[in-house]
């Protein structure tokens, strides 16, 4: 069975930092989604600020590494005529579905990491062309819409907890010297250069009322 993963990024944020209230580590949810088949192909949608945050750019470029292809689109500032303000936009649904169906001759499962009812139509045409389709969400972030398309194949974040939360990084601690080697010349203390080590606030990149 091939396997390809579309991950929303914002909706996914969301979900987990206001659904899930913990983050997921994105190399184990491969791991974890290679029981249903050969992962073929993985890709990340993310809106991306001109001036890049450095956390936001860690996250991105550990990415690849993981097994994901990353698809960018600039940040907009749309005007909002009722507030009379500004808010940020960078929806990636249909570069999504486009991947989706340029490529879907080289899988047989599309696994989507989104509850966002615009891909609704998305999914039945997968399954019409005898696609295997899959749901990766959260309660009170998945689309009704959504549901009633993929039925049983929805799967609920929250129950697979202990296999893809992302886990804080540990630092070494440097312990104080025994009494008998202070008189030995000190060493510099060793630094390491720390893996990202949290989901960037950065990453925000539609108002928290879009699913």
């Amino acid at each position: 069975m091939r396997v390809a993963v579309f991950v929303d990024g914002a909706n996914f944020f969301f979900l987990q930092r206001d659904g899930l209230g913990w983050f997921a580590d994105p190399r184990k949810i491969l791991t974890y989604l290679a029981r249903y088949g050969e992962v073929v192909d993985a890709y990340y949608y993310i809106g991306q600020q001109t001036q890049s945050d450095p956390r936001q750019q860690g996250y991105l470029d550990a990415l690849p590494s993981m097994g994901y292809t990353v698809v960018t689109k600039p940040i907009k500032n749309i005007y909002d005529a009722q507030s009379g303000g500004y808010r940020r936009k960078a929806n990636l649904d249909i570069e999504i579905v486009v991947d989706m169906f340029n490529t879907i001759d080289q899988y047989d499962m599309a696994i989507l990491i989104s509850g966002d009812g615009d891909f609704e139509r998305a999914l039945q045409l997968l399954r019409y062309r005898g696609k295997r389709v899959m749901v990766f969400s959260t309660e009170g972030y998945i689309a009704r819409e959504i549901r009633n398309v993929v039925g049983g194949h929805y799967v609920d974040l929250a129950t697979l907890r202990g296999d893809i939360e992302k886990q804080p990084v540990v630092h070494e601690v440097r312990e104080e010297p025994a009494a008998e080697e202070t008189a030995q010349e000190e060493q510099p203390p060793r630094s390491g250069r720390a893996r990202w080590s949290g989901w960037p606030s950065a990453l925000k990149t539609r108002e928290e009322t879009d699913t």
